[in-house]
C-alpha cells in the first residue's frame, strides 16, 4: 500500500470484481491507455465478465468506450469478445474490434485526437458516468502520479460522476517527475515554444470525492516488439535521411535542433536508427509517442529532449525504461493528449513529421484509415493533428503489401483522410516525391517514380487515359476506370488484375 499515501483512498482499495458494481449498463466510460500503455490491466477483465454474465441471464450489459487511443487485447479485446462494447471512440488497433466494428457489431467513431477529449468535454456525447484510469501512486493529497502515459485522463479525471483507479506496481515510481500535467482552456494559448518547456505540475489533482474504488495491478503495459529493420525499411530511412539532406542544403534545415514528429511502427523505428548515424545532433521530438528509436538516440547523445502523451515500447525496452526511469524523466516529457496533438503548438516549434499510410493517389492524396474505402483498419489517430499543422509533412510507406498484391500508390484513393493540400512528401523504398509546390500534373510524375516497378506501367496507363483529349486537366481523372485497382483487388486478389 505505499504507494497509495492518501489515507481516505486506501479505505476505497478493493477487488476489481467488488468496483464492477460503479459500471452500468448503458454507462460511459472514459479510460485511459495509448498505444498499448497505460491502460488499466484489472477492470476491463471484471466489465467483460460481468457483462457474459449479464448476458446469460438474458439482460442488457453495454458500455459505450472513450480512450486516449488503443490499448490492448486485455482491454479492447477481452471487452470486444464480451460483447461489452456499444460504442467506442476515438481510435483502436485490436484485431478482435476491428472485426467487430466492420461486421457493424459495434460503433466506431474516428476522430482527430487532439478533438477528442474537447468534443466529451463540450457534451457532444452526453455525461460521462466513469472514469477508469491507471497510475504510478497516488500522493498524500489525493493527487496521481501518471503511468506509462497521460493520454485523455485529465479531461476524463474531470467529467466523469465516478472514478475508479488502478495503482499499478508495475510501472516504475520513478516515473514521477516525468509528467507535465496542464488544462487546455479554451480561448486562452498554450504557453509552450519549445518542445522541452515544462508548464503544468508532475500530478493530476483529481476530486477525491468522485473516487469509488481503487484496484492494486501488477501487469506489465502491452508492449509488442518491433520486428527486425528489413531492407526495405532501411532503403526508405535512408531515402528520408536523402530529403532532409536536401532541405539542409536548401538552408530551410541545419544539422542542430531539428524537431521531429514519427507515428509509430517498425518503418520510423528505422528512420530513427538511421539518425543515429547522421550527421544531425541536438534532435528534438514533440510527437505522441516515445518508441525504442528515440530512447537509443537519447542514450547516443543524440537526442536532447523527447515530448510525447504515452510510451510505446518493445518489452525490452519497456524494462529498461522502468530500471531507469530516473534519468530518462531528465529528457522525456509526457504530457495530457490535448497538448501533446494541439495545432497551436505543433505549429508553433516548427517540425517535421513522418506518419504511415494505407494508400495515397498520383496526387497525393492520403487514406490512412480505410482498407478498399470501407473496412477501417485502426483511425488516424494523430496524424491528421500533425499533417495539416507541420512545417513538413511527410508520409513513409513501402511501396506494396500483401506479396505485392497491394500498391501503395494508386489512381485514386478510396478513402482520403489527408488531402493533396497538406501531404507534402511522400517516401517509399524507390524514393521520395517532393510534392511541395507542385501542380496535380507534375505531381502525378513524381509519385509514380516511387510507386513499385511492377505498378508504374499500370499508373501511367491511368494517367494517359485520364489526359484523354477533351478531359479536364486540371486534375485528371479517368472516373470510369479511377477503383480499377481496387476493383481488381476485389475480383482477383491483386490489385494488378
Amino acid at each position: 500500500m505505499s504507494r497509495i499515501r492518501n489515507a481516505k483512498l486506501r479505505n476505497k482499495v478493493m477487488s476489481a470484481e467488488e468496483a464492477v458494481q460503479f459500471v452500468h449498463n448503458g454507462d460511459k466510460v472514459g479510460m485511459s491507455g495509448f498505444t498499448g500503455a497505460a491502460y488499466p490491466k484489472a477492470m476491463p477483465t471484471a466489465i467483460a465478465n460481468h457483462a457474459i454474465d449479464a448476458h446469460a441471464r438474458g439482460e442488457e450489459y453495454k458500455i459505450d468506450l472513450f480512450t486516449g487511443a488503443s490499448t490492448a487485447p486485455d482491454c479492447d479485446g477481452v471487452l470486444t469478445d464480451a460483447n461489452a462494447i456499444r460504442y467506442r471512440r476515438p481510435y483502436q488497433s485490436d484485431p478482435a474490434m476491428r472485426n467487430a466494428i466492420n461486421a457493424g457489431d459495434m460503433l466506431y467513431v474516428d476522430v482527430h485526437l487532439s478533438h477528442s477529449a474537447r468534443q466529451v468535454a463540450d457534451g457532444f456525447h452526453g455525461k460521462l458516468d466513469v472514469a477508469i484510469v491507471e497510475a504510478t501512486a497516488i500522493t498524500e493529497d489525493g493527487h496521481l502520479i501518471p503511468s506509462s502515459g497521460v493520454g485523455n485522463n485529465v479531461e476524463y479525471l474531470d467529467l466523469a460522476d465516478r472514478i475508479i483507479i488502478e495503482v499499478n506496481d508495475w510501472q516504475s515510481e520513478d516515473l514521477e517527475g516525468m509528467a507535465d500535467i496542464y488544462r487546455v482552456k479554451k480561448g486562452e494559448p498554450i504557453p509552450i515554444t519549445s518542445t522541452g518547456q515544462r508548464i503544468g505540475n508532475t500530478y493530476i489533482d483529481i476530486d477525491v470525492e468522485k473516487v469509488v474504488a481503487v484496484v492494486k495491478t501488477d501487469l506489465p503495459d502491452r508492449n509488442a516488439p518491433f520486428k527486425p529493420i528489413d531492407d526495405v525499411s532501411r532503403q526508405i530511412a535512408g531515402h528520408f535521411l536523402d530529403f532532409l539532406e536536401g532541405e539542409v542544403k536548401a538552408g530551410r534545415l541545419t544539422y542542430d535542433g531539428y524537431v521531429m514528429q514519427s507515428g509509430v511502427g517498425n518503418v520510423p523505428n528505422a528512420v530513427m536508427a538511421g539518425l543515429l548515424d547522421s550527421k544531425f545532433t541536438n534532435v528534438q521530438a514533440y510527437t505522441e509517442v516515445i518508441q525504442d528509436g528515440m530512447v537509443d538516440l537519447i542514450d547516443a547523445g543524440k537526442m536532447s529532449v523527447a515530448s510525447a502523451t504515452s510510451f510505446s515500447l518493445s518489452p525490452e525496452y519497456a524494462e529498461k525504461m522502468n530500471a531507469d526511469a530516473k534519468r530518462y524523466r531528465e529528457f522525456i516529457i509526457t504530457r495530457p493528449l490535448q497538448v501533446s496533438n494541439h495545432p497551436e503548438v505543433i505549429r508553433r516549434v516548427g517540425l517535421i513529421a513522418t506518419n504511415g499510410l494505407i494508400e495515397a493517389d498520383i496526387y497525393g492524396n492520403v487514406n490512412s484509415t480505410n482498407v478498399s474505402g470501407s473496412r477501417i483498419m485502426n483511425g488516424i489517430g494523430g496524424s491528421g493533428d500533425f499533417t495539416r499543422n507541420a512545417w513538413i509533412s511527410s508520409f513513409i510507406t513501402p511501396s506494396v503489401a500483401k506479396n505485392g498484391a497491394i500498391s501503395a500508390i494508386v489512381p485514386f484513393a478510396t478513402h482520403i483522410d489527408h488531402t493533396e493540400h497538406d501531404a507534402m512528401v511522400i517516401i517509399s523504398e524507390y524514393g521520395y516525391a517532393d510534392l511541395r509546390g507542385l501542380a496535380p500534373r507534375q505531381r502525378s510524375a513524381k509519385m509514380i517514380e516511387i510507386a513499385h516497378p511492377d505498378y508504374r506501367p499500370l499508373l501511367e496507363e491511368y494517367v494517359k487515359r485520364a489526359e484523354a483529349p477533351g478531359k479536364p486537366l486540371h486534375t485528371p481523372h479517368d472516373l470510369a476506370t479511377a477503383f480499377s485497382f481496387h476493383q481488381n483487388l476485389a475480383e482477383t486478389g491483386s490489385m494488378k488484375g
